[in-house]
This record gives C-alpha cells, structure tokens and sequence, in this order.
C-alpha cells in the first residue's frame, strides 16, 4: 500500500493563524516604589528621625531598592526603555552596593574614612543623576519632579558628608522623604492608569522635547 501526500495545496491567507504576544506590564511603577520605599526608610535615619543605631533601610536596599528595582530595569530593556533601564538599573546597583559597603567595608574604615567615602559615593551618583535629570525632561513631568527632588537630596547629602555638617545631612533627610513621596505618587499613577488604560492620577506631560533629526544630515 502506498501512502501519498499533497504538498502542492497553496495555503490562503485566511488559513494563517497569527499568534500575537501580550504585551508586558509596565515595570516603571515597581521600579519606582521599590525605589520610594527604599529613599524614604534611609532619609528618615538621615534626617534624625529614626533611631541613630537603626539599619532598617539596609535589608530593604538589598532586596527591594536593590533587586526589585534592577529587576524593573532589566524588564524596561525588555520594553525597549532606553530611559527606564538606565535609571532603575543604576540605581537599584546604588541600592545593593550602598548595602553592601555598610555591611563589608565601612566596619573597617578608620575614624573618618566613612563620610569621605559616602561623599565621594554620593557625588559620583549626583552626576549621573544631573544628566538623567535633563533627560528626564523628555518623559514626563511627574519623573522630572523624582529626579529633581533626588539632585537636592544627593547635593546637601554629599555636601555634609564632606563637611561632617549634620545639618545638611539632615536637610537631605528632608528632602529625601519629599523625593520618596513624590516617586510614590507617580508609582501609584502608573499602577492605576495602566489597570484602567485612561489616566486616572495625572503626571503631566514631557516638559521638552527632542528635535528631530533631518534625515538628510549626518
């Protein structure tokens, strides 16, 4: 018995059934919070208003600043997220290596060696944070407020780091409670706009945008 098989029936296009990919969550408003939550438990200690022997912020800056966050910057390279990714992923590293240095190496420091380095610390990550600041312009006006309340935050605190000044290391505690509330607030209208595909917290439009290039020059 022979067994024969029709290769030559042309297949119509109404007979390709097309599989389409869900389109992923938005990570920005875990980045964020996992962000928030981390900045404000750290900023009430700087700002003296937890206890001066608490470390509460450092479990919270390994596993939900630190790997949360990078988790919602490797997910926004998913997205295509030029912006998203930088920003999460820098700073859930700052998160986990800021715990990391507490943990490991400031124990060792001699006498004074410590708000040298955090100034240092806190100066490198100002001037990353300067130009995503600019950037951030071109996205929209509630992330333009994050990484403007941060600037503050990160200039009083490596500025008293340096000068061993506790009142600016505690301005910066204030205002580093203000940035957490504000990236809370902008969390929180991620999470809501995109259950309900219409906004429902506002957070504004891009304060400027790129100039296109002409696509006859170089």
């Amino acid at each position: 018995m022979t067994v024969t098989t029709d290769r030559t029936h042309a297949v119509a296009p109404s007979e390709i059934a097309v599989l389409s990919t869900p389109a992923p969550a938005d990570p920005a408003p875990l980045g964020l919070a996992a962000f928030a939550l981390t900045t404000f438990l750290i900023s009430v200690w700087n700002a003296g208003w937890a206890d001066a022997g608490s470390g509460a912020w450092i479990g919270y800056a390994f596993a939900y600043g630190g790997l949360c966050q990078l988790l919602a910057g490797m997910w926004e390279f998913r997205n295509r997220n030029v912006f998203g990714a930088t920003a999460f992923s820098t700073y859930g590293g700052f998160w986990i290596g800021l715990a990391l240095y507490i943990e490991l190496v400031a124990p060792h420091d001699a006498a004074g060696v410590l708000s040298n380095d955090l100034g240092w610390i806190l100066l490198a990550f100002a001037i990353f944070n300067t130009y995503m600041l600019m950037w951030s312009s071109f996205v929209n006006a509630g992330v333009f407020a994050v990484f403007l309340t941060l600037e503050a935050t990160e200039i009083l605190l490596f500025a008293g780091q340096f000068a061993g000044s506790k009142g600016l290391i505690e301005a910066g505690g204030y205002i580093g409670v203000l940035t957490a509330l504000v990236a809370w607030y902008v969390s929180s209208a991620g999470v809501i706009n995109g259950m309900t595909g219409r906004v429902m917290v506002p957070v504004g439009g891009p304060l400027a945008k790129p100039a296109l290039r002409d696509p006859g020059t170089v």
